[in-house]
């Protein structure tokens, strides 16, 4: 979706020739004729605010000045370009010290006009991406700094604004990579809770034998090594907010302290005499059906009623386009600040693909895919060239099934959970896992008996169903841990003991 200008005129003819110049510079345009109606567009709840204003110094009623100064008392930070005729240069300054990124002279050429909303939109995201990394590392990150355009996700960030200055248990559930972890930083950054910390935990990348320990903490000499005493993640988030990710992960024996926990508000260290109190705000993430868990006696029901009190979906990147051009404009200023190169922008025919492709990695894969981008980029502005990945899978939609890619040279140390880590960043790069045999993708039926007609052991019977499983949902680890009801860290665990990677590269 294009950035949104608002052309802020009393002049109808200005404005219908501004309106065309922006238009034709690849952006979309909302066009009033005053002041007022102007801060009505800036501030309206129903729809997101414009990316620039371009503002007419001299209109009738409320102007130019008015106009910023009202914007400056009501907090917003939409970069302003304001129009001045020959000899208001008193006026311009003004305006620039009230708050204008820039001005042209009346009347604007096309070229200037669009020079001029490149730069002060590439200005404000920087600004703007600086501004969250601050809020961000200082537990104050709020639902404002969340980028979307999405009515969809609009509504999500609604529903968890409701419980931020609550106490309520919230679990956030959708695909890995949809940002559930920032809407938990923005429910605790947006409540009363904020200048305490924000503490999150992957419950699913614990070793099992020291879950315990990490989650509530152990005495001196508790167990070998333990060699100091150790608080724990609910005392350490003790006050503020307690984010526990991956939930699903967690080993029922833990599960029934974490129950404990919660209920009693009160965690029992590991080798101490006596609980310790805690006030901590609950809120658990995953990835996972926790109700088929629960049937399936993975998950303790009644954890799961304590913990699905209120219940947010995030919806996948899929259906949610509206935010594809926004997010790829956030990481694009912020990865090219990072690597000090002067990139402003992508192509419109660039934008054109990032918003046709499925992304089944999610934010995180567009994160990544952008990141690729702006290495690969020579120029000011990043096209179509930059994401070959992508391109090529555009152009064939069938490759999973006809022919697939060869595997990729992996170093001879690549651990099987390196490589998925590597395939989940870059899922735009080979629809096929590079450790899966494309024999499998046919190999439906599982043998229980080997070559010599005895029974197989169990280990090899996983290690084959869970190749069927990556090549059948074409190395989506997410997707295939699903449907196998494991955890996505436990598949990556799995894919190390059964040696997945070495034996398929070997064969490869």
């Amino acid at each position: 979706m294009a950035e949104r200008v608002l052309i802020v005129d009393d002049d109808p003819v200005q404005r219908r020739l501004l309106e065309n110049m922006a238009a034709k510079a690849g952006y979309e345009t909302v066009v009033v004729d005053g002041g007022e109606a102007a801060l009505a567009a800036m501030l309206a709840s129903d729809q997101a605010p414009p990316d620039c204003v371009v503002l007419d110094l001299v209109m009738p009623d409320l102007d130019g000045l008015g106009v910023l100064a009202r914007m400056r008392d009501a907090g917003l930070s939409i970069p302003v370009i304001v129009e001045t005729a020959h000899g208001g240069i008193d006026n311009l300054v003004t305006a620039m010290r009230a708050g204008a990124v820039d001005f042209v002279v009346k009347p604007v050429g096309a070229e200037r006009l669009a020079v001029s909303l490149k730069n002060a939109l590439a200005r404000r995201a920087l600004e703007g991406e600086i501004a969250r990394h601050k809020r961000s590392r200082s537990g104050t990150l709020t639902f404002r700094d969340i980028i979307t355009r999405s009515p969809k996700m609009q509504a999500v960030l609604r529903a968890a604004a409701k419980t931020a200055n609550s106490a309520i248990p919230v679990l956030i559930e959708g695909e890995s990579g949809v940002g559930k972890e920032l809407i938990a930083r923005a429910i605790h950054g947006s409540g009363d809770r904020r200048a305490k910390p924000f503490v999150a935990v992957n419950c699913g990348a614990l070793p099992e034998n020291l879950v315990e320990s990490i989650l509530f903490g152990h005495e001196k000499g508790a167990f070998t090594g333990a060699t100091e005493r150790h608080d724990g993640k609910f005392v350490e988030a003790s006050g503020g907010t307690l984010l526990l990710d991956e939930v699903g992960e967690l080993p029922l024996q833990v599960q029934v302290k974490l129950l404990r926990a919660i209920q009693e508000g009160e965690v029992e260290p590991v080798g101490a005499k006596k609980p310790a109190k805690v006030n901590v705000r609950i809120i658990s993430a995953t990835n996972r059906n926790l109700m088929s868990d629960v049937k399936s006696g993975r998950f303790r029901e009644d954890l799961f009623y304590r913990l699905h009190v209120f219940p947010i979906m995030v919806p996948p990147l899929r259906e949610r386009a509206e935010d594809i051009a926004g997010l790829a404009r956030h990481f694009l200023h912020r990865f090219a600040a990072e690597e000090g190169k002067r990139i402003t922008s992508l192509s419109p025919d660039a934008l054109q693909l990032l918003s046709s492709y499925h992304w089944p990695g999610n934010v995180r894969q567009l994160e990544n895919a952008i990141f690729r981008a702006v290495v690969l980029a020579e120029a000011e502005e990043i096209g179509r060239a930059e994401f070959p990945q992508i391109a090529a899978q555009m152009a064939r939609p069938q490759i999973a099934q006809s022919a697939p890619a060869a595997p990729p040279d992996l170093p001879s140390d690549t651990t099987a959970s390196d490589a998925a880590m590597l395939l989940d960043r870059d899922a735009d790069q080979h629809p096929l896992s590079p450790y899966v045999p494309a024999s499998e993708e046919v190999e439906s039926t599982l043998n229980l008996l080997d070559a010599e007609g005895e029974v197989r052991t169990l280990e090899d019977i996983e290690a084959q169903a869970i190749r069927f499983a990556l090549s059948r949902y074409h190395g989506q680890m997410s997707e295939a841990a699903r449907r196998l009801k494991i955890g996505r860290s436990t598949l990556y665990r799995k894919l190390d003991i059964h040696n997945v990677a070495m034996v398929d590269h070997e064969n490869a």
